[in-house]
């Protein structure tokens, strides 16, 4: 039996998801278009911006099939994507995930969902800007999420890029986003090292295999 159909997990998944319906009555205040990424975490600290669940079991199964002993995920927020990510890690007997956040209310709240949910111990949540705490990884990388700002994809996956191992699998989430293009345009192009398929999940996911180290 998944991890994911057992309790505490599917619990809390179903709460969680539930309460990511009020994300659209959110009174967000407008940003400026250069404001930084700290300030746009901070404006949106409440808002928890998931993974859909249908989205959350592709991670799930891509994880349980690629059984990767690393998995990196950009964009922590309140923890949804990352408990598909640890139940995955569970089922697998194996690996474990890191995952970065800049908003301290969502680092917060996300190791509080991890540790309920009896996963804590399979996630380091790094707390802080992720083109800094990334950096810090030193070990091959199987499987990496983008979840985080856009506009990040493209840094954050070139910062990891050295440390991703032949095949890995490399997940852009809401590829349908105009402002993901250039990651798009990255990992589309086979001269960079990729092969890519967009999948139709909500507001879509870019799934691209790394051909080489």
């Amino acid at each position: 039996m998944t991890s994911l159909l057992t309790e505490p997990i599917n619990g809390i998944l179903d709460r969680l998801h539930t309460a990511s319906l009020r994300d659209d009555e959110l009174d967000i205040p407008s940003l400026p278009s250069d404001a930084s990424a700290q300030h746009r975490a901070d404006a949106l600290a409440s808002a928890y911006m998931p993974v859909s669940a249908h989205g959350g079991r592709l991670l799930y199964n891509l994880t349980r099939f690629a059984r990767p002993r690393t998995i990196v995920e950009f964009g922590t927020s309140y923890g949804i994507s990352t408990l598909y990510l640890a139940a995955a890690v569970r089922d697998n007997g194996r690996g474990r995930v890191v995952t970065t956040e800049l908003s301290s209310t969502k680092v917060a709240a996300a190791r509080a969902n991890l540790a309920e949910a009896g996963v804590a111990e399979l996630v380091d949540v790094l707390a802080g800007d992720a083109l800094r705490t990334l950096g810090t990884i030193d070990e091959p990388i199987g499987l990496v999420l983008l979840d985080g700002w856009k506009d990040l994809y493209l840094p954050v996956l070139r910062l990891l890029e050295p440390r991703l191992t032949p095949g890995a699998l490399v997940i852009g989430d809401d590829s349908s986003f105009a402002s993901v293009q250039p990651y798009l345009d990255h990992v589309r192009d086979p001269a960079n090292g990729y092969l890519s398929v967009s999948f139709p999940v909500e507001d879509g996911m870019e799934i691209s295999c790394r051909l080489a180290g």
